[in-house]
């Protein structure tokens, strides 16, 4: 078509919509998913816009009023459905839109269906696993909420946590938190507060609500924003019993807003009782310190050697004085009593000695050698021998 007009030769406008409505035309009928909203009715005709669950794209969908009740349940706006669809051109107007010939509400058992199965998918790689989550800051400088605008979620976890602790800051992201919107929102504030260098965790927080209110965070584009953010993420999602994926990607897990202001916000009270609690702990364990120290100073003090030290020299003294003495004594007794023996030693040696043998009227003979003659066969016949006497000697010899 192009290469056959130009500015002097264009098509006339009807031409151009009756050829697009031809292309569309050959499209024939599909099957879509989406959402409904801006629903309404007008005479024999309901009117409906169709947003896709996660990008921000819609379009406009009319069904005839019988095809919108042979559904059951009737989809309201925000839910979930699947539709048949025929493509509509009308040249006239040159607007598009799509003529319903089914619709088939998605119901809760195909949504937790296809919950499950993106949670498998998504356990599989690893998004879930313990070891990749975070623990929080003790007290985090700046917290980002993540929260529908003034919502009761938003109250709650502003006001638990000032009450915990006066001083904590926030800055708060307030997002579509149902609906087409939904997605998109959130994770364009999750984006904005993980590049914000002064926010050290986030909070995502939502009030209670049906499987299809809370499906925006089960999507798996916010899923997987959560679990490539590189600051801490708390989920507050619904109520205990409510378990969207964001519960099971995030770093921690809180059953309530009220709860996560509790997980992320330490308590003032708490921890100043905490304080009193440890510097009363340590002061009585350096009072029993210094206590037991005293102690055994005053008793290392009262003992003699410290209380008189002159008083312990003299006693020293006294002791050496007297072992000197003991010693003096000992050894004098050991001297006389060795010289006692000594004079009975030699006067036994005198009163042995031949002088008084001689004295006591014997005689000693001896040969001229000067060998004492013990006995008389031991003397030859006719040898000459000398007798001592006490006071003489005598020279003789013996018969032949």
């Amino acid at each position: 078509m192009t290469s056959k007009t130009t500015p002097e030769s264009p098509l006339p406008i009807r031409t151009v919509l009756q050829m697009v409505g031809g292309w569309i035309g050959r499209l024939g009928t599909v099957w879509v998913e989406g959402q409904i909203t801006d629903l309404s009715t007008r005479g024999g005709t309901v009117f409906l816009t169709l947003r896709d669950p996660v990008a921000n794209v819609s379009a406009r969908v009319t069904a005839p009023r019988g095809v919108y009740e042979a559904a059951v349940p009737r989809p309201a706006d925000g839910a979930r459905v699947v539709l048949q669809v025929k493509p509509d051109f009308w040249v006239n107007k040159g607007t598009f839109a799509f003529t319903a010939l089914e619709i088939r509400p998605v119901g809760v058992g195909e949504l937790l269906v296809r919950l499950e199965r993106l949670r498998q998918l998504l356990a599989a790689e690893g998004l879930f696993n313990a070891d990749r989550k975070r623990r929080l800051p003790f007290l985090p400088g700046t917290i980002g909420l993540i929260c529908g605008r003034e919502s009761a979620a938003e109250r709650d976890v502003l006001e638990n946590a000032r009450r915990r602790w006066p001083a904590v800051r926030f800055k708060v992201q307030e997002v579509a938190v149902q609906g087409p919107y939904a997605v998109g929102e959130v994770t364009e504030a999750l984006r904005k507060l993980d590049a914000d260098a002064e926010i050290e965790v986030i909070v995502v927080a939502r009030g209670g609500g049906s499987l299809e209110d809370l499906l925006p965070f089960s999507d798996e584009t916010l899923v997987r924003a959560v679990a490539a953010c590189r600051t801490p993420v708390v989920s507050a999602i619904g109520h205990e019993q409510d378990s969207p994926l964001l519960d099971l990607v995030a770093d921690v897990r809180a059953s309530t807003p009220t709860d996560a202001a509790k997980k992320v916000v330490p308590d003032v009270g708490e921890q100043l009782a905490l304080v009193r609690q440890l510097r009363d702990r340590g002061r009585r364990v350096v009072t029993g310190w210094l206590d037991r120290e005293m102690s055994w100073l005053t008793a290392a003090r009262s003992r003699p050697a410290l209380a008189d030290p002159v008083r312990e020299l003299e006693r020293r003294a006294e002791q050496v004085e007297a072992l000197r003495e003991r010693a003096r004594r000992s050894l004098t007794g050991s001297l006389d009593r060795a010289g006692d023996d000594l004079v009975h030693l030699r006067a036994r040696l005198v009163a042995l000695s031949p002088a008084a043998t001689l004295e006591r009227g014997y005689a000693i003979v001896q040969h001229p050698s000067g060998e004492v003659v013990r006995l008389a066969r031991d003397v030859p016949p006719g040898s000459p021998l000398t007798v001592r006497l006490s006071d003489d000697r005598l020279s003789v010899r013996t018969e032949e």
